[in-house]
């Protein structure tokens, strides 16, 4: 699962790494959503997904199916479904609106599904560099896997997943282990 809150580019991310044309459920932002989604931080965003985004690499032998979630809570209700057998979700955050994110990781602690994260800082132009630390003291995650990525750059979203890939892979062989 690709996951992250309203405009942090899960849709980008997708677009950029899907080795078949991904499936987008996109809308126009309109009226209604005014006073709920708020564009601090993207005021040009223009469309939102309003279900889900899918696509698909090889990774190696390995294949992955990518399901990005809406950024709105409001949506969040398929979270639980698209979770049914993921490996686990590489969680897109801005540290322009690091705030936002709190509700994303939320979401994914009081999950009955409980996937292995990472945090994935995605870079957006001008925006301030920190240290893996201080991310995860900002983020009140102090055992976090963080990396860095560019939602626009194929290979460094293609390095993003397999650093999720291996982290889940990791988390699962511990807790067989403990078994």
């Amino acid at each position: 699962m690709v996951v992250g809150a309203y405009g942090v580019g899960k849709t980008t991310l997708i677009e950029t790494v899907s080795e078949t044309r991904p499936l987008h459920t996109e809308e126009p932002i309109t009226d209604a959503s005014a006073g709920i989604d708020s564009l601090h931080g993207v005021p040009d965003k223009v469309t939102t997904t309003v279900a889900l985004d899918f696509g698909r690499i090889t990774l190696d032998t390995t294949v992955l199916f990518l399901f990005g979630t809406p950024g709105q809570q409001r949506f969040w209700s398929v979270w639980e479904d698209l979770a049914e057998g993921a490996i686990g979700a590489l969680v897109l955050i801005d540290l322009r609106r690091i705030e936002d994110s709190f509700a994303v990781l939320d979401q994914l602690d009081t999950s009955r599904s409980r996937l292995p994260y990472i945090i994935a800082v995605n870079r957006f132009p001008g925006t301030r560099d920190y240290a893996d630390d201080e991310v995860r003291q900002a983020l009140a995650l102090p055992e976090a896997v963080v990396v860095r990525c560019d939602a626009r750059d194929h290979r460094s979203s293609v390095d993003a997943l397999i650093a999720l890939v291996t982290h889940a892979m990791t988390c699962h062989d511990s807790a067989e282990a403990r078994l």
